[in-house]
């Protein structure tokens, strides 16, 4: 077989591959969209139950978010720029929860917060009960989504030329407010995509979630509520709307990665 032949059978080998795997991501998703999305849609004004499901994930979802922001960019920061104490153990430390499975993880926030430890009868002494309350829900979403956050948050800020840093030093500024008022402006638009994919991800956390705290339900856990409960037929509204929220971060992101890169074509 000449070169040119065999360069050919492995370009339609790759585009099938392609192809076979976008139709196993694409399909189950197209069809459960195509079969419950507008039954979601219409349920989104007749269904407060389904109503109140959704604005209690956002809701959480955004609190997990937020306090992995203000407490985790300084560590990413540190891991960036290898000021940590045995960094790599903590980047380890970081990302092993995105290891453990979700079941697995619901146990060990179990033991660690539940109302027999000692932090959750604590917690609960000043009316901040961890199991079956939205509390609960948002560190199990905390939990299993701030590695992304803070691994995403990493590569950004270690993307930032560490010359500005000095600069803004030379000029006064403390090497705490150099980092606020240069490195941080300068990640601003990686730091906000991986707080995007962190609040995605919390959005459809199930399996710690459903150990943690059952009630009140978020959407995953009324989607299989209603599986177990009524059917296949009653679960595909809801799972439906899941995926169809699914796509807002999807879009934002790719908007910023539109704008990043004509900032870069213009720069």
């Amino acid at each position: 077989m000449s070169g040119r032949s065999t360069h050919r059978v492995a370009t339609v080998g790759v585009v099938a591959g392609a192809v076979v795997l976008l139709a196993l991501l694409a399909i189950p998703v197209g069809a459960l969209v195509m079969r419950g999305g507008v039954d979601g849609l219409r349920q989104l004004a007749s269904d407060p139950e389904l109503k109140r499901a959704l604005t209690l994930t956002a809701l959480t979802a955004t609190a997990a978010t937020l306090v992995t922001v203000v407490l985790g960019t300084p560590l990413a920061y540190l891991l960036a720029r290898d000021r940590m104490p045995a960094g790599s153990l903590v980047s380890a430390l970081v990302e092993l929860p995105l290891l453990i499975p979700h079941p697995v993880a619901g146990i060990a926030l179990l033991l660690a917060f539940g109302r027999a430890s000692p932090a959750g009868a604590a917690l609960a002494r000043v009316g901040l009960g961890i199991v079956g309350s939205p509390l609960g829900i948002s560190l199990a979403m905390l939990f299993v989504a701030a590695p992304l956050y803070v691994s995403a948050a990493r590569e950004s800020i270690a993307r930032v030329d560490r010359h500005y840093e000095d600069v803004a030093r030379t000029l006064g500024d403390s090497p705490w407010r150099a980092v606020r008022r240069v490195t941080l402006p300068l990640a601003g638009r990686g730091l906000f995509a991986a707080a995007i994919v962190m609040w995605a991800r919390a959005i459809s956390e199930f399996g710690a979630i459903v150990i943690l705290t059952y009630n009140p339900k978020v959407a995953s856990v009324l989607s299989y509520d209603r599986f177990t409960a009524f059917g296949l037929d009653a679960a595909i509204p809801v799972a439906a709307v899941l995926v169809l929220l699914a796509i807002v971060p999807l879009l934002v992101l790719r908007s910023l990665r539109v704008n990043i890169s004509s900032i870069e074509r213009v720069t």
